[in-house]
């Protein structure tokens, strides 16, 4: 296969993942839209603490062994059934463990966030954790095993699940308990979606416990699971800080202050899901120069989305959590400003390269060592002297040096030569094009504004009796919804034409992406005109 090829497929195997998750994210959108506005602010930070746990506790208790399967399934031929089992052992134990801890020690999370609450869900919060850690391995094994499209089946059909149990539990029950039991149902039914999908593509793969290979496979894994506890902590230990000095009300407010678009993790995962088991096997064959590329190759199709939405929500920051989370939530958009400016910096695909070399898992692992020790002396000390946009700011700056330095090492153990430095000059226009919109959308956003706010008035006055039998919200909750969301859409329809025309006239988009998006589109016009023939 040629390396246009490889490439082209790389691309259609992300396409396949983006796919799904963007699926996915149309169907978990719904979740915050009903939590604030049918939980009390502080039942949120309640909801909020409690998956935030159980979300960290599934980054940090696998130790990365999970995703060593990206790395073992592309290299082994007669261990694949082995290094399978070996994964699903270590997260069974590993969530038990968690899941003892908590039912024999509850008063753990209840100290960590001051709450007499979390203490007696901490058992349930518990069993989530056991569950999810041993059943989300669906998704990492279906792609570690190249079959994106049943890895898109798996994405789609697990977040239409969660979100139909866990939206059903808010609907109807209103109680941060009832989503937990919810979460519980969910990892039961992909529990056993695993087991089947396991036996079938390898079959009595629980008979195939090898000990020396387990040591070989905790030995690659380790440094790069330990640095992944090391990045949880330098993302998300700001929570805890919060979560101990603030109240569940103010954590809320601090949350949704942090809330990232799903869209643009989706597409970090899903580009970077595909470029790990291709960047182990250029690594492994010593192709060097074509892991620089794919990396540049990489950081354009990230920034061509980063880009414009950073601009974007700068300018619309207020009506976008105005829209999405009431009024009771605009304290949030200071602290959202702030946040915002590690998206731009989230380009760099620094995982892919970290594993395809073992010794930079280590050398990342006692980086982060030192920045966590600074974060967190940094964040005790905000807690006695700053507010929550001081707090989210200590988190931005601490990443901001991280990403620097993280960002020099991977240019030196690649070998990047000043020459180099011009394949990125893409990322330097994409930038530019995003400001020029951004400007030139900022100069009519208030008339635009204006103009939202007035149809959405107009529009809820005549239809607030018929909207009012679906959704349950005072009229100024929708007012503040439709108005938000037609600004939303003006300021949109008004920059995306701008940003586009930019990037086309640069040349930004290459034509093999444009034969993608074209026989993509093709796929979906003969499958919908083939539905239509046979139901007339």
């Amino acid at each position: 296969m040629t390396n246009s090829q490889e490439n082209l497929s790389l691309k259609s195997q992300s396409a396949w993942i983006m796919f799904a998750k963007v699926i996915g994210f149309g169907l978990s959108f719904l979740l915050p839209f009903l939590i604030v506005r049918i939980l009390t602010q502080d039942k949120v930070g309640v909801y909020r603490q409690s998956f935030q746990v159980i979300m960290n506790a599934l980054s940090i208790l696998p130790l990365g062994i999970s995703m060593s399967a990206y790395y073992f399934l592309s290299r082994e031929t007669t261990r694949r059934a082995s290094s399978i089992f070996n994964i699903l052992l270590f997260n069974f134990v590993a969530g038990g463990i968690a899941f003892f801890g908590l039912y024999f020690y509850p008063q753990l999370l209840g100290n960590i966030f001051r709450s007499d609450e979390m203490t007696r869900l901490a058992p349930l919060i518990g069993v989530v954790i056991w569950l999810w850690i041993f059943s989300t391995f669906l998704e990492v094994v279906a792609l570690a095993n190249r079959e994106a499209k049943t890895a898109m089946v798996f994405i789609i059909f697990a977040q239409f699940t969660k979100t139909l149990l866990m939206a059903g539990a808010v609907i109807i029950y209103g109680t941060v308990e009832a989503f937990i039991y919810a979460a519980i149902f969910q990892g039961v039914l992909q529990t056993i979606i695993l087991i089947f999908y396991l036996n079938s593509r390898f079959p009595g793969f629980w008979r195939s416990f090898e000990p020396k290979f387990f040591r070989e496979q905790l030995f690659y894994a380790l440094p790069f699971g330990l640095a992944g506890i090391l990045w949880t902590l330098q993302s998300d230990v700001h929570n805890y800080f919060v979560g101990y000095r603030f109240s569940e009300a103010e954590y809320a407010i601090y949350a949704y202050g942090c809330f990232q678009l799903p869209l643009i993790a989706i597409l970090y995962e899903s580009t970077t899901a595909v470029l790990i088991p291709r960047m182990s096997e250029l690594q492994a064959r010593g192709e060097y120069r074509e892991m620089i590329l794919l990396t540049s190759r990489a950081m354009d199709k990230l920034a061509l989305v980063y880009f414009p939405a950073y601009i974007f929500l700068l300018i619309t920051a207020q009506v976008f959590v105005l829209t999405l989370f009431t009024r009771d939530y605009l304290a949030s958009v200071p602290i959202m400003l702030i946040n915002l400016t590690l998206l731009p910096l989230s380009i760099l695909v620094i995982d892919p390269m970290v594993r395809a070399y073992k010794e930079l898992g280590r050398t990342l692992m006692s980086l982060r060592v030192f920045v966590v020790i600074g974060l967190v002396a940094a964040l005790y000390f905000g807690i006695q002297n700053f507010d929550l946009r001081g707090m989210i700011a200590i988190v931005v700056v601490i990443n901001v040096l991280e990403t620097i330095i993280v960002g020099a090492i991977l240019a030196g153990k690649l070998g990047v030569k000043t020459e180099d430095w011009r394949l990125f000059k893409n990322v330097g226009k994409i930038a530019l094009v995003s400001l020029i919109a951004g400007v030139f959308t900022f100069l009519i956003y208030g008339q635009l504004e204006k103009i939202g706010c007035s149809f959405g008035e107009n529009l809820v006055g005549m239809v607030f009796n018929f909207v009012s039998m679906f959704f349950n919200a005072p009229k100024q909750n929708l007012t503040d919804f439709v108005s938000g969301a037609l600004t939303l859409g003006l300021t949109f329809t008004f920059f995306a034409p701008v940003y586009l025309f930019g990037i086309n006239y640069f040349g930004l988009i290459d034509a093999e992406e444009k034969d993608l998006i074209k026989q993509t589109f093709g796929k979906l016009r003969t499958f919908f005109g083939k539905k239509q023939i046979q139901n007339p």
